[in-house]
């Protein structure tokens, strides 16, 4: 008997990834969320929640071998903080600016790029954007985007449903 030695195919077909880092208020929006829908993970057995953090080039591992990757992560959009919108890789243009001093740092943008390049891009992708009040060094996420949860949470839950 032959032992199946990737774990691709003991994925789930549908991954979520929250991304930031709660070390800088708002920045750790789509880690804190995560969290939260790990909570209910037993409603959506298709899917995995991962906290990606601050997880650069490893979210290609994360999405390889899936059906659909939904990024949670906070934008700078102009809107008012707290918003939450969904997009598309191709309905967003990045402004990020690298350092390149850390594996670590990555733009998602350029990151699903390769992906594609490589072969390993799940067929849907989505992006949900929330602007923040705060991005300073400070742990916790503010009120304003507290005050919101219940609204991020039922607008990701519905793609995943």
């Amino acid at each position: 008997m032959a032992l199946e030695t990737s774990n691709l195919r003991l994925r789930t077909p549908v991954v979520v990834l929250g991304l930031g880092n709660p070390l800088m208020a708002d920045e750790g929006i789509g880690v804190y969320l995560v969290e939260r829908l790990n909570q209910v993970a037993d409603r959506y057995p298709q899917v995995e929640f991962i906290d990606a953090g601050t997880g650069g080039m490893s979210v290609l591992h994360w999405i390889e071998g899936r059906r659909k990757a939904v990024f949670i992560d906070c934008a700078f959009m102009g809107a008012e903080p707290g918003s939450i919108r969904r997009f598309t890789p191709d309905q967003v243009r990045s402004t990020k600016v690298l350092a390149h001093q850390s594996l670590h740092e990555a733009d998602l943008l350029h990151i699903l790029t390769l992906a594609e390049q490589l072969g390993q891009c799940p067929e849907e992708v989505v992006i949900f954007g929330i602007e923040p009040k705060a991005v300073e060094p400070k742990q916790g996420i503010s009120s304003v985007l507290l005050g919101r949860i219940d609204q991020h949470l039922a607008e990701i839950e519905v793609e995943l449903t």
